[in-house]
């Protein structure tokens, strides 16, 4: 594909994203497995035939739609389209890309964007629930997303009728911070008239999606969906849920990333207290309030940096450690740094990472937060030279 006329290095590169996402029977694994192989998203595009077929699970349709250079609509005017409806788009390898969607097993190639996402989301909560939610239900959450909120933690949610709306709008209300994750394009009406929710979200976080312009609310793109609001979060909270609930898969999801599970336990035998009993038979944590939610998440909760005159944190060298756990602890600052990173970063094999860190653990200099994050906790505290 040639680079557009006029278009920066930065842009060429996007546009290339973008032209993945346009293939025909392309789907995420699949591109996730090309960029894998050939590197970049330019290379996919100018790879050989028979050099694609090599790729394993790539569909024949799929491989004849990148050797015609065919697109559900043209690359170059997608990105404009883009612009002028104001989306960001954010491929995997960019700086912005969220952390914490990163290191799950299949994130998104490609997300777009309504809003802004800010590094401060890394300390995010979904909280998600029925869309035939009661009253009660309602109100909880819009409490409890709000306190969370107060406290600094994101809200994520699925942007559906029900708990979903309540979550975003209880963080909005406590002028905090609130991440959508549609199954649809972000172009599309859907759920329908909830457009001033939209505007309000967008001004408070960000809406986000993985399907492009004009893709349909189809069944089969909740589940998936599902793993980026699970994905973004470092834990789910579910509020209510059927037996057959897509919070239910959800919380599986989070599970397998390695997040915390949250449930609000509710009426005995009622319909919609199903699925967050079970939950909590299965280990969840019981969630009565905020503080229960806080508890597990305050150490990655950043404080602001000291105000002149007051007493500043500076790192100090460490003795006594081995070469390798030298090299860990250089990957370590403040900031919770997830396994996966890590593990990309020193190109070790993530059981290698989790026993050097555990090292660390005990000789005192590392520490494990919620999530598979980790932190440094070498640090004294001196004042500033006046």
């Amino acid at each position: 594909m040639d680079t557009p006329h006029g278009a920066s290095s930065g842009e060429s590169d996007r546009i290339a994203w973008l032209a993945l996402r346009l293939v025909p029977d392309l789907g995420n694994r699949s591109v996730l497995r090309l960029i894998n192989r050939f590197g970049s998203p330019r290379a996919v595009l100018d790879a050989e035939p028979k050099e694609l077929a090599t790729v394993e699970g790539l569909r024949g349709k799929a491989i004849s739609a990148l050797q015609r250079k065919e697109f559900l609509r043209h690359p170059e005017t997608e990105w404009e389209t883009l612009q002028r409806k104001g989306v960001k788009l954010l491929a995997l390898n960019d700086p912005e890309y969220p952390s914490n969607l990163s290191a799950i097993p299949d994130p998104p190639a490609v997300l777009f964007v309504r809003g802004e996402l800010q590094p401060r989301d890394l300390v995010a909560v979904a909280v998600v629930g029925s869309r035939a939610a009661s009253p009660m239900g309602m109100i909880f959450t819009e409490k409890l997303s709000g306190e969370l909120a107060l406290n600094g933690v994101t809200i994520v949610s699925g942007f559906a009728v029900g708990i979903d709306s309540a979550a975003h709008r209880g963080a909005i209300k406590a002028g905090g911070r609130t991440i959508a994750v549609l199954g649809c394009g972000l172009d599309i009406d859907y759920p329908y008239g909830q457009g001033g929710l939209r505007d309000e979200i967008a001004a408070s976080g960000a809406l986000v999606t993985e399907f492009p312009l004009g893709t349909p609310p189809v069944a089969g793109h909740f589940p998936q969906r599902n793993r980026i609001i699970s994905g973004l979060s470092l834990g789910v909270v579910v509020v209510e849920a059927a037996h057959r609930s897509g919070s239910l898969i959800t919380a599986r999801l989070a599970l397998e990333q390695g997040r915390e599970v949250f449930a609000v336990p509710g009426m005995a035998h009622h319909y919609r207290s199903v699925g967050p009993h079970r939950l909590l038979r299965e280990g969840a944590k019981l969630v009565e309030g905020a503080e229960d939610v806080l508890e597990e998440l305050r150490p990655l909760i950043r404080r602001s940096a000291a105000p002149p005159g007051e007493p500043d944190e500076r790192e100090t060298p460490v003795s006594g450690l081995e070469p390798d756990e030298l090299q860990a602890l250089r990957e370590l600052d403040g900031n919770p740094r997830h396994i996966d990173e890590i593990a990309r970063s020193t190109q070790w094999p993530v059981g290698k990472v989790m026993a050097v860190l555990s090292n660390l653990e005990l000789k005192g200099v590392a520490r494990q937060l919620p999530g598979k994050y980790f932190v440094h906790t070498w640090k004294q505290t001196c004042r500033k030279s006046k």
